[in-house]
């Protein structure tokens, strides 16, 4: 896996875990109302979806870290097939984020963007 490929992933594992922390304990902070959308008065309704969705974020940013960090450690084909996974999934979800939610259009795209460049690197590297 090149170094190029790495700091990508590392670069999209870190975002997914941040953007996770901020769906999953800062929800409620209007200050992100153009990132997720939710009213002061819907808070508790969308508590459960939201820190689940969040948690979601964070598992598959870390699995792109540790897939790095085992391709690392000398084992590459299993550091690149987690990586690989992380990425698929997160090209797909940007696109079901577009489609779901068209005014969430720029947030599908920073979800997908890195991920799908990741996933040309390895296939065409």
């Amino acid at each position: 896996m090149s170094a190029v490929i790495q700091v990508l992933a590392g670069i999209t594992g870190l975002t997914l875990v941040s953007v996770g922390l901020l769906e999953a304990f800062a929800y409620k902070n209007q200050r992100l109302y153009p990132i997720f959308l939710i009213r002061p008065e819907d808070t508790g309704a969308v508590r459960l979806w939201t820190v689940n969705v969040g948690f979601y974020n964070i598992v598959w940013g870390l699995f792109g870290i540790a897939g790095v960090l085992i391709a690392n450690s000398g084992d590459v084909a299993t550091g690149r097939t987690i990586v690989t996974m992380m990425c698929i999934a997160h090209a797909i979800l940007g696109i079901v984020l577009v489609i779901s939610e068209p005014r969430l259009w720029l947030s599908g795209i920073g979800q997908s963007f890195l991920p799908l460049v990741i996933l040309w690197l390895i296939f065409t590297g």
